[in-house]
Parts: C-alpha cells; sequence; structure tokens
C-alpha cells in the first residue's frame, strides 16, 4: 500500500480534471461538494466561535453559548480555553459539523473597530496563543479549526472593498503574527477575507502562498469568506483553495473551462482538491481505501463518525474544571464526562467558570466582594442587568437555550438571604428592540410568540408556525413562496406612542389592526451577507397604543432576488421619563445595602458589518450609574460591552467589573464574582481609554481612494500608548484579584543566543488576605536599537496562585522570535545582538521589575 498522499494523488487521478475543479466550490451555503467515485461526502461548516450555529439560523436550534472571543482572552489562560474548545468540538458533533469558523485571529488595531468582540486582543502575541489553544482543542476531537480573516481585516467599514496600505516588516511581525502561530498549533483552514492588502484582494493575494503554504508549510485548506472570491483566473491561480458558498460563483464550471483553456494550471487545480480531500480524510469525509491512513492517532477508520473522540489523557471533551482553591468556586467542579457525551449540567458549569475567569476587575474599592450574609437589601440596575447583552451582533450569532441575566444571578446567589429589588432606569440609547414574546401573543393560537406565515403571489398561505419572537433570519424555503408575513397581537402592558417597524428588504409593508403604518420597497444598498441576512435595516412608524386593548400588528415583505430572507417585526414601548426613571434607580440604591447597576452597548453599536463612531454608552446609561454611585458608596458597576467604552464615572463607583458579552451563563458567573465564590480571573486584553481622543490610532475609515493606511507600523495597542507618551484608563494587561501581590525578584540569564528561547524568572508574593492567582508578564525592550521598535512589547506570561503570605515563581517562556525583526531587505528574520531590556509586572504600564539582558550571536553567524 502507499502512503496517505499517494493514496490522495491515486484517488485525484480516478477523476476527469473537470470533476477535480468542481470539487471546489460549495454545493450549498455551508457545505462543500460530495463526490461518490472517490467516497467523498459533504463536509458541514457552521460560524463560531463563542457557539456553534449550524447551518440555519434558526431560533429552534439552540446551541450553546459561551463568552466573547475578547472575553476569552482576557482570561490568559491557555489550558482553559482548550477546553471551551473541546466543548466547541462536542457542539459541532452534536450538529452534524465538521468545520468551525473560528477562531477570528485579527486585532483590536482601533478601540472603534465594530467586532472586537469576536477577536482576541490587541496583541499579537497574546492572540496567537489564545488562539493556538482554542484551535488545539476543537481539532483535538475531530473537529476542523479555522483561522480567519487572513489577513489585516480588522475592521468594518468598507470591508468588502478596504485596501489596508502595510509595510512588510509591519504585516510579518504583527498581523501575519498569530496566524503563524495558528498555522504551528495545526490548523486546518485558514480563511481569506474580503479586503485587499497592498492592492490586492485577498483572495487573490500572493500571501496566500508565500508565507503561508511555502514558508509556514501550511498544508490545509484555503478557504475564501463568503462572497469574498470575485473573479476566476486571478484568484485561482493565487493560493485559494475553495469558494464559498455555492453552488454559484466565479469558480465552478469557469474554473473547470480556466482550466482547461490552460489560463490556470492543471497542477494548480490538483493541488487544491489535493487539500480538500487531505481534509475530507482528516475529518473522516472520505471513506475511499486506506484513508484512515490520514486520520490522527487512535481515530476509529470508516464507517460512523465517533460523537466525540476522546482526548489524550482520557478526561473527555472539556478536561476537569478548574477551581479557585479555598474559598473559591469548588462547587463549580464536577466529574469528568464520558469522551462521547457531555451532560448539560457539566457544560454549563465550564461556560459558567469561564465567565468569571475572563471577567476583569477595572477597579475596587474595598466594595468586591459582597458578603450576602451582611445584606439584607440590593438593588440591581439597569435595563442590561435583567436582559444582559450575552453575544454580539453578526453572522457568528447563535440562539441559547438559556440565558441567565445578572439579575437571573443575583438573585438566585441572594436566593433566601437577601430581598433584591430591581429597577430598570433609563432605556439605553439606540433603534428599537426586535418584537419580545413578553408583549405579544401568535393571533392564531393564542400562545406567546408570532404567527410566521409563507404566503405564494395571490396571497394563499402555504406552510405556518408560531415562532418565539420577532428576529427571524431564515424562515423557512417553501416552493412557491413569495411573501414572507409575521403576525402578532400585542398586548401592550404600557400606554402611549409605541414605535414599531419591519425590518428587511424589498417590499414592506406594515398594517395595525388592518390600516397601514407603512408600505414601499427598500433594496439593498449594500451586499455585505452581515447586514442583508443577519443585520436588516428597519423602517419605522408610531402608533398610539392602550392597556387592556390588544391590537394586531402584521409585517410583510416579498422575497425577491438578492434581499434575503431575514424579517424582523419591531415593537418598542414608550420610552419612560429620563428624570422620574433616575429618581427611581437612586432611591432603590440609597435604600439598599448595596447596588449593582450595569451598562452596555447594543446591537446596533457593537455588530459585524458596520465600526463604531464613538465609545460612548450614551448619556442616559452614563447618567444611571452616576445617580446610583452618588446614593450608595457600595455600588458595583457591571460594564457589559465587548470591547473599550468610556466609563466617565469610573472614579465615583465603588467598583468597575468588566462582564464581556459573558455568554449563557453569564449572571450566574458574574453573581459567583460579586459574592466571592470566585476571584475574577481577567487581565485586559486591550487598552482602554478614558476618552477616544486619547486613542493613538482610532482612524478605521478609508479614504476617498478606498485605501487605509496603518501608518502607526509596529506602535499598535499598548505599543502605540507607549510610544505618544499617554495614559489610558486601564491598560493592557491589567486587572484586579481578590487579594494582593508584591514583584520582589526577576532573574535572567546572564546571556541569551541570537534564535534561542529563554527563561525568565519572576518571583511574586501574595500579600493579601485570600488565595489567588497572579497573570505575570514579561515585555522586552532594546532601548538603543538601530530600528524603529516599540518601547516595549509583550514576550511572555504565565499565571500563578499562592495562598496569603506565599511566595511563588512564574518560570516565562520568551520565544526567540519575541527577540527578532524582520528584515525587509533581506526578507528573514534577524536578532540584534548587544544589551536588551527585560521588564516584568501586572501590565503594560505597571512593570516593577527590570534587569538586563545580553544577546550574543548564535555559533557559527
Amino acid at each position: 500500500m502507499g502512503t496517505s498522499d499517494e493514496e490522495i494523488d491515486r484517488l485525484l487521478g480516478t477523476l476527469t480534471p473537470r470533476a477535480r475543479a468542481l470539487l471546489l466550490t460549495g454545493a450549498t451555503t455551508w457545505r462543500t461538494k460530495a463526490e461518490p467515485a472517490v467516497g467523498l461526502r459533504e463536509l458541514v461548516m457552521s460560524d463560531g466561535p463563542a457557539g456553534v450555529r449550524g447551518e440555519a439560523w434558526d431560533e429552534l436550534s439552540t446551541s450553546v453559548l459561551l463568552p466573547s472571543a475578547s472575553a476569552l482572552a482576557a482570561t490568559w489562560d491557555e489550558g482553559l480555553v482548550e477546553r471551551l474548545g473541546g466543548l466547541l468540538a462536542a457542539e459541532a458533533r452534536r450538529k452534524g459539523v465538521d468545520v468551525l469558523l473560528a477562531p477570528t485571529l485579527n486585532l483590536h488595531r482601533s478601540p472603534l473597530g465594530g467586532r472586537h468582540f469576536e477577536c482576541l486582543s490587541e496583541d499579537p502575541e497574546l492572540t496567537g496563543r489564545i488562539g493556538a489553544a482554542l484551535i488545539r482543542g476543537v481539532q483535538a476531537h475531530g473537529v476542523a479549526a479555522t483561522a480567519k480573516h487572513y489577513v489585516a481585516n480588522d475592521s468594518e467599514t468598507d470591508r468588502l472593498t478596504v485596501d489596508v496600505r502595510v509595510g512588510e516588516r509591519v504585516l510579518r511581525e504583527v498581523y501575519l503574527a498569530p496566524f503563524e502561530a495558528a498555522v504551528a498549533a495545526g490548523v486546518r483552514l485558514v480563511m481569506a477575507g474580503y479586503n485587499a492588502v497592498n492592492g490586492t484582494t485577498m483572495t487573490a493575494s500572493a500571501l496566500l502562498t508565500d508565507p503561508l503554504k511555502s514558508e509556514w508549510g501550511f498544508d490545509g485548506v484555503v478557504v475564501s469568506d463568503w462572497g469574498a472570491v470575485r473573479g476566476t483566473v486571478d484568484t485561482a491561480r493565487a493560493g485559494l483553495d475553495l469558494a464559498m458558498p455555492g453552488p454559484e460563483g466565479p469558480w465552478g464550471e469557469a474554473l473547470a473551462r480556466a482550466a482547461a483553456d490552460g489560463d490556470v494550471p492543471e497542477a494548480t487545480v490538483d493541488d487544491k482538491a489535493r487539500r480538500l480531500l487531505r481534509l475530507a480524510a482528516w475529518s473522516d469525509a472520505l471513506d475511499a481505501p486506506d484513508s484512515h491512513r490520514l486520520r490522527p492517532t487512535g481515530e476509529s477508520p470508516g464507517g460512523e463518525r465517533p460523537a466525540v473522540r476522546a482526548s489524550s489523557d482520557a478526561r473527555g471533551a472539556f478536561g476537569p474544571v478548574p477551581t479557585d482553591g479555598p474559598g473559591g468556586a469548588e462547587h463549580l467542579s464536577v466529574p469528568a464526562p464520558s469522551p462521547t457525551r457531555d451532560d448539560p449540567a457539566r457544560v454549563r458549569a465550564l461556560a459558567r467558570r469561564a465567565v468569571a475567569a475572563g471577567a476583569v476587575l477595572l477597579a475596587n474599592r474595598d466594595v468586591l466582594p459582597l458578603d450576602p450574609e451582611h445584606l439584607a437589601t440590593v438593588a440591581v440596575i439597569g435595563a442590561h442587568a435583567a436582559r444582559t447583552r450575552t453575544q454580539g451582533g453578526g453572522s457568528a450569532g447563535v440562539f441559547p437555550g438559556e440565558e441567565v441575566s445578572v439579575l437571573d444571578g443575583i438573585r438566585a446567589g441572594l436566593h433566601g438571604r437577601a430581598r433584591v429589588v430591581h429597577v430598570p432606569g433609563p432605556r439605553p440609547d439606540g433603534p428599537a428592540p426586535p418584537l419580545d414574546p413578553d408583549d405579544c401573543t401568535d393571533p392564531r393560537s393564542g400562545q406567546p410568540g408570532v404567527l410566521l406565515r409563507m404566503l405564494d403571489a395571490d396571497g394563499r398561505e402555504l406552510y405556518a408556525e408560531r415562532r418565539p419572537g420577532g428576529r427571524l433570519l431564515e424562515p423557512r424555503p417553501v416552493p412557491g413562496a413569495h411573501t414572507v408575513e409575521i403576525g402578532a397581537r400585542l398586548r401592550p402592558r404600557t400606554a402611549g406612542r409605541w414605535t414599531l417597524g419591519v425590518a428587511g428588504f424589498g417590499r414592506m409593508s406594515l398594517t395595525l389592526d388592518g390600516r397601514t403604518l407603512l408600505e414601499g420597497d427598500f433594496p439593498p444598498l449594500t451586499d455585505d451577507p452581515a447586514v442583508v441576512h443577519v443585520n436588516p435595516p428597519a423602517q419605522y412608524a408610531t402608533a398610539d397604543l392602550t392597556v387592556g386593548r390588544d391590537a394586531l400588528l402584521v409585517a410583510r415583505r416579498e422575497l425577491a432576488p438578492g434581499t434575503g430572507r431575514a424579517t424582523v417585526l419591531v415593537a418598542a414601548p414608550p420610552a419612560p421619563d429620563v428624570a422620574a426613571s433616575l429618581s427611581e434607580a437612586a432611591r432603590a440604591a440609597a435604600e439598599a445595602d448595596a447596588a449593582i447597576v450595569v451598562v452596555g452597548t447594543t446591537e446596533h453599536g457593537e455588530s459585524e458589518g458596520h465600526d463604531r463612531t464613538d465609545l460612548a454608552l450614551g448619556a442616559t446609561q452614563d447618567a444611571l450609574v452616576r445617580a446610583v454611585t452618588a446614593a450608595n458608596r457600595r455600588t458595583v458597576a457591571v460594564v457589559n460591552s465587548g470591547g473599550p467604552v468610556e466609563l466617565p464615572w469610573r472614579e465615583q463607583a465603588g467598583a468597575v467589573l468588566l462582564a464581556w458579552f459573558p455568554g449563557q451563563e453569564g449572571g450566574a458567573g458574574l453573581a459567583d464574582v460579586i459574592f466571592g465564590r470566585s476571584e475574577p480571573g481577567g487581565r485586559l486584553p486591550t487598552t482602554w481609554p478614558a476618552a477616544l481622543t486619547d486613542a493613538p490610532v482610532t482612524r478605521t475609515r478609508p479614504d476617498g481612494a478606498g485605501r487605509l493606511d496603518y501608518d502607526e507600523g509596529l506602535h499598535v495597542g499598548h505599543r502605540g500608548w507607549l510610544r505618544h507618551h499617554r495614559t489610558p484608563a486601564y491598560w493592557f494587561g491589567h486587572g484586579l484579584g481578590y487579594t494582593t501581590w508584591s514583584y520582589d525578584e526577576l532573574t535572567v540569564p546572564a546571556e541569551a543566543r541570537a534564535g534561542e528561547d529563554l527563561t525568565v524568572r519572576v518571583q511574586v508574593r501574595n500579600t493579601g488576605v485570600r488565595e489567588g492567582r497572579e497573570v505575570v508578564q514579561v515585555y522586552l525592550a532594546r532601548p538603543a536599537s538601530a530600528l524603529d521598535r516599540p518601547v516595549r512589547w509583550l514576550a511572555g506570561y504565565a499565571a500563578v496562585r499562592a495562598r496569603p503570605g506565599e511566595t511563588a515563581t512564574a518560570a516565562v517562556r520568551v520565544p526567540a522570535r519575541a527577540l527578532c525583526h524582520w528584515s525587509v531587505a533581506e526578507h528573514a528574520w534577524r536578532t540584534e545582538t548587544g544589551a536588551w531590556r527585560v521588564l516584568a509586572g501586572r501590565s503594560a504600564g505597571d512593570v516593577p521589575l527590570a534587569a538586563d539582558l545580553e544577546v550574543v550571536p548564535a555559533p557559527g553567524a
């Protein structure tokens, strides 16, 4: 028998050139093409990274929802992230998914980036390490991960067409670095982004070959972002391997003809097809003879796919759930699952643990943790407290089966101990939300929800069903369907002028009790998939409603080519009087032993498809925090956002706790932190400005020619703050626990050889009264460099634990690459020899220890 690659070549040889070319375009939106002649089944793909949605946006098909990617990076805990990757793999197996389209390895270049919640951090080292951990966790259980969006796809404005201009050295040292780490971790797919880099769209870029496939040795599949392939020959001659979605598109038959005509070399097509078959074999999607030779060691050959493959230490898909030690969250530790199935309680426990591990305590003035034994009344304030935003908006969204709000978590944590009073406060700024099932019933059945109907061109009903709410992204496709209709019987609990609307594209109308409120033709102004299919704009009208008098609200939209199917019915009661709401919140806070006020962003402010224009939470939310903190010194301000926001009241709050988008167990995990059952484990993965104007890099909008210059060069994130001698509200790496630490000693080798890793040791001491975890960070500096360099940059980190009074030593590995620079003249990595500086501390702005390091040439250099 031949080797695995030889067997794949034999299989390719049985296919015609046309058949090989046709393999390289998707069969559907989420599936690759099957080829029975070689035993190839379809590969199923799904968005991530906070959950595995599957092939459809259907609220009836629920998914486990983890904290946002920015929250995962805030853990600075690769072991935990690996276990979470195992959970995602189990979810993928449950939903029949072979390929998870995650992690997103783009950087938080500007705080205005609209998709920061889906990205990990501002730093290439941290992003690379956390991203690699997630990849290892997912792929250890037989599901392929995807590193995206290659490369420099770091903002949303004009993302389909923007041409990012970035120098070769900056590209190598900053933006390509996390992808290189992903390839080193064995990632199976890399996704080419929509954007162009230095004048060439990424799906046709030479960067897909060099360095990705040549220098780094990537032997997996380069897949396009959905709809990112715009030409045939240029993209096919580049390193792109798979065009998604399908079956329509610029490849398919056009690629087969181009190959037959010699415009695309046959060997190029064969290499792409070979990569796809290699992925299929690894994924148990290739049932050809001897294809088991391509599977990882220990996997069963052929036949039925295993549900979840066991990890090498037989601890199950997720591994053990870590605990916080004495006084911590031991109650979250649960037995290891079977390697094929994990019970819901264990899933929730791990998701809950992740919330606490990523929560960042930004400030604490002896308020946290709250002691439940000394609380009689707690005021929980804010709209985000009752409807905590658990995930970001856009294509990665999922429908969790259950969500624990902050209010739910606090009530559960204080059940039987203290009274919990909730005051919503003023409504957050932003457009009206989709219709909530609490405000309506299906007019046909009378049950909570809405009635979805699919109608033909004559208005005859083809299909009908009750749905939970007004946001329907993918109404069921029915042959002959011409119109989508959503009907709901509103049951107003508040009288006055309501805001009503319908979101979507094409011909739409909205009626209330048979009276037309709006009607018109609303064509798409963009072909951005995130807008067309996930976040269509809404058209609004107003109407007066009365408590006790139901009203029938009906939205219709015609299904026209290019407009998608997404239809959203919108309804919101009149906004409460701001002054009265603030007074009510302040009164509740003043009468309570402690107050917890929750504020955050909305989907219209932080979502895929657009960048933010400011970092403000809005005047009403800021006023709410000020009113509550003025009324009660023991106020915990909880920030519910995926990326940086301005906190102008941060000095007045008793404590400021960053929750991120915490996933389905958000309220439970945050309650664990607030009541001291878990230590807040998070450290900032991104520098937070006090005001947007302070940030050294803010631009996300291309110029008039469609170019976006990364003219800050290497100085992104904390590097830019240091270069410009600016002080942020909170530095990269910042985060408090429930104890205190002293940094006592830094030990550095006398010298280090160029091209070799080194280990530095940092001794710290727990000076507080509680056991805790500290993330020890090591930075490098080269003060006398002949090159442009950051003031300092992250080189490594390690976490330690210690009891009160104990010392611990963090052994921090500094990879050789951290001392390297990319030589544009030589197109190679080089290391400056001579004097370097090693610094250690708690954040990029707090490095109390420093030592000199002499770097000497490598032997024979």
